[in-house]
């Protein structure tokens, strides 16, 4: 490894040992063959400012009926300024690890590049996270500071009052954004001369942590590093989308998501394009918003290209080229109303948060129906069975992946479930044909992904046992031709209590509160007793097989 610029070690020191790494390949991959030293803000951000493209626009946005933007000098400026305030005002120093929370706006684009860039490490998370959510994430990653949209101040107040649950004593450094107060960061900002020296990170530096749950709810931090930043975008988004500097992109997926962190920021910055950051979209509202501003590229879930299908006739749609679906299975019903109703083949990914982004897709022109596509140029993929063996074409197995990007659990067992014998395994069962292309089978864990969203089952199980009308619960997902999946919840009553409809939105309302809201179970039924077995472990496959009967 590089020698690192961070005074402060947490990030390197809790990598897990080289042995247990995935092979990367990197050699002989001029895609990614990057210099020893980088910093991934500065490559997105000032180099084309450097490079005399200042005056192109980087980020857009709605407002009301106008349309704001900020240029690359703008945005230059802007994350020096705030990059300063991390620094100078809130004593940070390289390597420390900063917890970013917010919608998609142009504060949180600009926060995520400020703190890369000041070479400190950004922990971005879900907008709907609760503080119960929010303090083992503080906890693992040992953060001290929190840069946080004012809007969702509520949370992030609960984990400083010493007399809540979650409670975070480390927690010392807080500042809010879409502020218009005189402690705001916009305002603390503008005060700043936006002369700032980018941290001269190393290529293997950490400069992200982003977290997934897991089946068990247990967060696993995964580690990133700035080449890996890069990385997502010269393999996918350059050799798969083909994102080009006269692009437009806007979407749905949160930047706290990795999904949404290359596709709705980096995949466009890097190559000196536009996004369109929206808080919030329906499947209207996204539609108008392509015409709105010349969107020709779009990323959501199949959930919403599904409902956009039966709207799209309302709307021109003329500037829009290329749509991506990742986030959750793509039906090919879906995929077919989509291109009957645009004319537009949609370009289908799978990835993760532990490889950073996508790693198996095909450009429109090279779709075969019901593939999700072959591997992203820079990737090798294979579809083995449980002794690790690869099995024949039309075989189905568990997939296994290689690539320039790879699984770096933050201080985590878990880190040698996930890769074995150098390869990386997402947790899903694939078939392969003779020319390459996958197939998607299932996920082989608990965890149900419902309109992009990875829900973890037993998370949801005991936010509903803290509840005191439940005696036991069990949540699988069932499958759901809107969202993919749906939250299923088999519940047995503690006595006196009524299952009835009352009693379902009384537990659903419960859920809601305690975590994210879109974890609620949607579907509710009541039973007598629960599979289990000898030694009492809930056999969620039976019900799981029992969900699939029901729809």
């Amino acid at each position: 490894m590089e020698r690192s610029a961070h005074t402060d070690t947490f990030a390197r020191d809790n990598l897990p040992p080289l042995d247990q790494w995935p092979e990367l390949l990197l050699e002989g991959n001029p895609d990614v063959a990057y210099p020893a030293r980088l910093n991934c803000a500065a490559e997105l951000v000032d180099r084309h400012v450097d490079e005399g493209h200042g005056d192109r626009v980087a980020l857009r946005w709605p407002e009301g009926d106008q349309d704001k933007a900020l240029t690359y000098a703008e945005l230059k400026r802007l994350t020096n300024q705030i990059a300063q305030v991390l620094t100078e005002d809130m004593g940070l120093v390289p390597g420390n690890r900063v917890l970013l929370r917010g919608p998609n706006n142009a504060m949180m684009a600009a926060s995520w590049l400020a703190v890369v860039k000041a070479g400190l490490i950004a922990v971005p998370t879900m907008p709907l996270l609760r503080a119960s959510e929010i303090k083992p994430i503080v906890e693992k990653a040992e953060l001290d500071a929190v840069l946080c949209d004012k809007r969702l101040a509520d949370e992030i107040e609960h984990c400083l009052d010493a007399s809540h649950p979650a409670y975070c004593p480390a927690l010392k450094h807080v500042r809010y954004f879409c502020d218009n107060g005189p402690d705001g960061l916009e305002t603390v900002a503008a005060a700043k001369s936006g002369d700032f020296t980018v941290c001269d990170t190393a290529v293997d530096d950490v400069c992200l942590i982003a977290f997934t749950s897991g089946t068990t709810g247990k967060p696993k931090g995964c580690m990133h590093f700035h080449r890996d930043v890069l990385a997502m975008c010269d393999t996918f988004s350059r050799h798969t989308l083909k994102t080009s500097p006269d692009d437009i992109i806007t979407g749905t997926p949160p930047l706290a998501f990795t999904f949404g962190l290359g596709g709705m920021l980096c995949f466009p910055l890097r190559v000196g394009a536009s996004t369109v950051l929206i808080e919030r979209l329906t499947p209207d509202e996204l539609l108008s918003m392509v015409d709105r501003f010349g969107v020709t590229m779009t990323f959501t879930a199949p959930t919403f290209y599904r409902q956009m299908a039966a709207l799209a006739k309302n709307y021109s749609l003329k500037s829009l080229v290329k749509t991506v679906s990742a986030g959750e299975a793509l039906p090919d019903t879906t995929r077919q109303l989509w291109k009957e109703a645009t004319g537009i083949e949609m370009i289908d990914g799978i990835g993760g948060t532990e490889m950073i982004h996508v790693f198996v897709s095909s450009p429109p022109e090279s779709v075969r129906r019901g593939a999700i596509g072959k591997v992203v140029p820079g990737y090798i993929a294979q579809v083995v069975d449980e002794d690790f063996n690869p099995v024949a074409p039309g075989v189905v197995g568990r997939l296994a992946v290689k690539g320039p990007t790879g699984c770096r659990y933050l201080a985590d067992d878990r880190q040698q479930v996930y890769v074995q014998n150098g390869w990386n395994l997402p947790g899903d069962t694939f078939k392969f044909d003779e020319d390459g292309y996958l197939y998607y089978q299932a996920r082989n864990d608990d965890m149900i992904i419902s309109a992009g969203y990875n829900i973890a089952g037993p998370e949801v199980e005991e936010s509903l046992m803290t509840h005191p009308a439940v005696a036991e619960c069990g949540v699988v997902g069932q499958p759901d031709a809107e969202r993919g999946n749906i939250v299923k919840a088999y519940i047995v009553l503690k006595p006196g209590f009524s299952a009835d409809a009352a009693m379902v939105k009384t537990l659903q309302e419960h859920v809601k509160a305690t975590i994210a809201p879109y974890k609620y179970p949607r579907s509710i039924e009541f039973v007598s007793s629960l599979p289990r077995t000898e030694t009492g472990k809930l056999q969620r496959f039976v019900l799981r097989q029992k969900a699939q009967k029901n729809v």
